[in-house]
């Protein structure tokens, strides 16, 4: 027989008295409170199927904090010293969560930075074939010949040459594209924007002519050989949201750098050691 499902909590008044332990009673109000403080993904099944279960950690939390102060264990410096600590731990995220709170930006920011930055909005609708070199991520097909570099760079050079002079490209895909999850379907890769693919591949995706048959690629993969079919911008409404969630983690972000800036902080080198050097500035070579 299977187990019967826990019914949704009753609609009590919240001032109802629902759990009393010793001289400490809790109503609704309090344990929606308590439900409150856990983290936002577990507060629902505490309401419904996992209340049972919530409330008994409440009563054992509440029991041995009852008797921790009958033994006056809150007077001992361990308590104390612990308390104090957890005490700045939640007031560093209650300013943490202030700060996210003020930094949102309006809709004109979020334009302007669309505007100034719409080259990054960009969406590519492309195909490719590739060719696979030995040692690549990814397991080659069956039967198939193992390329070296050279090999798979000569493969890919006939293959764009037969495009070139008319060949059929869905027909050459199936027959010798590497990429077994789009083979089948003439190398599509759909729609896609800025970092979602290799950066040489990005690159020559987002620069080459539509319609034109690209030179051999070379990614990780092996050889690709890449044609892009549309290229256009993601309106400014569909992509307020991402823009909005960047620009205000920046705001985050660079509010705590000036905390940190602003605020006077010296280490011991005698306890930690001598400071890391500086990076070297990256330079071209010649």
């Amino acid at each position: 027989m299977a187990p019967q499902a826990t019914p949704p909590a009753p609609n009590l008044p919240p001032d109802t008295v629902i759990i009393t332990i010793g001289d400490e009673k809790i109503t609704v109000a309090d344990m929606d409170r308590l439900i409150d403080m856990i983290p936002e993904q577990y507060r629902q099944r505490m309401r419904t199927v996992g209340r049972r279960q919530f409330a008994d950690n409440v009563i054992r939390l509440k029991m041995m904090d009852q008797e921790a102060r009958r033994l006056k264990l809150e007077d001992t410096p361990a308590y104390k010293e612990q308390l104090a600590f957890q005490g700045e731990q939640i007031l560093a995220n209650q300013y943490y969560q202030h700060l996210v709170a003020i930094s949102k930006v309006d809709e004109a920011t979020a334009r302007k930075y669309y505007d100034e930055h719409q080259s990054d909005y960009l969406q590519v609708k492309a195909r490719h074939i590739l060719v696979r070199v030995k040692g690549a991520p990814g397991a080659p097909k069956k039967d198939a010949k193992e390329l070296t570099d050279e090999e798979a760079l000569a493969k890919a050079k006939d293959i764009r040459e037969k495009l070139v002079k008319g060949g059929n490209w869905d027909e050459i895909a199936k027959a010798d594209s590497d990429d077994s999850t789009n083979a089948s379907k003439g190398g599509d890769l759909g729609t896609f924007g800025h970092g979602r693919m290799a950066a040489p591949f990005e690159q020559a995706a987002f620069t080459l002519p539509i319609g034109q048959i690209s030179e051999p690629v070379k990614t990780q993969f092996g050889y690709h050989i890449i044609k892009v079919e549309s290229r256009e911008e993601r309106p400014f409404v569909e992509v307020r949201p991402e823009i909005e969630r960047k620009l205000d983690s920046d705001m985050v972000k660079k509010a705590m750098e000036d905390l940190k800036a602003s605020t006077k902080v010296v280490e011991n080198p005698d306890y930690f050691g001598p400071a890391a050097a500086p990076a070297p500035a990256p330079h071209l070579s010649k």
